[in-house]
């Protein structure tokens, strides 16, 4: 039987991004006590600042800079999972851009697809916070992601990111997976279903909430 929640909104906040109500059929990973089934995907501290998500999960299309990494960090009342690189950046950089983030608060590091199995094992020797590597296909070596110190896998597969968990779930039972959810609810039980732990979720833009919000002004004043 499933237990009343109380929710306590205030007026100022009530208007906030909320990720779909599904993920908490997930069953979360616990890091350092704290239990999470939800990451938002977002760099822009207003969303991260006004969202119900248990985690953020900060990665982004340039070369990860602490500025930017102490900003979110700053900003966000959630843990914070920072990406470092791995892909254009590479090497030793990797490895000081970790450390950084772990010494700023972040929660985790997340690493590109293309990282070289040792430079997972040098953040592994190097940070005490879980080191977590994306994967984007069903032929990746998972086991040698997992034996370099990879301590969560982290699914971005697009459409065939279903069947990339499944795999995974299959050979290793245990290890720990996010996942990105896709587009619907369908979608992310599907993923959920398939062995993701934890979900994250790609949230409208600042644009596309504030579009909205001018449409309801202007009918609003409209009517006055």
């Amino acid at each position: 039987m499933s237990k009343f929640i109380p929710e306590i909104d205030g007026n100022l906040r009530r208007h906030m991004v909320r990720v779909p109500d599904v993920i908490n059929e997930a069953s979360g990973i616990r890091i350092f006590g704290k239990l999470i089934k939800s990451l938002i995907f977002s760099t822009d501290v207003a969303i991260i600042k006004n969202c119900n998500a248990h985690a953020v999960i900060a990665v982004y299309p340039f070369t990860p800079q602490p500025l930017i990494t102490h900003s979110i960090i700053t900003a966000s009342d959630i843990p914070v999972f920072c990406g470092v690189g791995g892909g254009t950046t590479t090497g030793k950089r990797v490895v000081n851009l970790a450390q950084d983030a772990e010494f700023q608060g972040a929660i985790g590091v997340v690493v590109n697809a293309p990282t070289p199995n040792d430079i997972v094992r040098k953040l592994r020797d190097k940070v005490d916070i879980p080191v977590v590597v994306t994967v984007v296909s069903d032929k990746t070596d998972f086991k040698a992601r997992i034996e370099s110190g990879a301590t969560i896998l982290n699914v971005s597969g697009a459409a065939n990111t279903a069947n990339i968990v499944k795999k995974i779930r299959d050979q290793f039972p245990e290890v720990p997976i996010i996942a990105t959810g896709g587009p619907s609810e369908e979608s992310i039980l599907k993923t959920i279903e398939a062995g993701a732990n934890a979900i994250t979720y790609t949230p409208p833009t600042c644009a596309e909430i504030f579009k909205s919000l001018m449409n309801k002004y202007r009918i609003e004043s409209d009517i006055i």
